[in-house]
């Protein structure tokens, strides 16, 4: 999906899946990977991120069949992943940074 703004109000991100509000303000209560940002009134402003986690939920849900139950452990699994990969990462480059300051030390 090309997105080609930075946030979409709740309207505009229920008609690219062609459904209600109500069902993304529901989905955002059972699924905490949906986060979408609020202003003072409690506007609802959805990022790309979180578009791409409805697209997900969409997909699973009503064209795959799956029940809410089964979404949340799925996206549960892939969310674990996504994070184990991520510190992953961020413990590499620590490692990385320790070995350039050790590597200037020598000379």
């Amino acid at each position: 999906m090309e997105l080609d703004k930075p946030y979409y109000s709740i309207t505009e991100t229920a008609r690219m899946f062609n459904v209600n509000a109500s069902l993304l303000r529901y989905w955002e209560k059972e699924f905490p990977q949906i986060k979408p940002y609020k202003n003072k009134k409690g506007d609802r402003y959805f990022t790309q991120k979180d578009i791409e986690t409805i697209q997900t939920i969409y997909n699973l849900t009503k064209v795959q069949g799956y029940t809410l139950q089964g979404a949340k452990e799925i996206l549960k699994r892939e969310f674990g992943k996504h994070a184990t990969q991520a510190q992953a990462v961020a413990t590499l480059q620590k490692i990385k940074e320790k070995l350039i300051a050790i590597r200037d030390n020598l000379d």
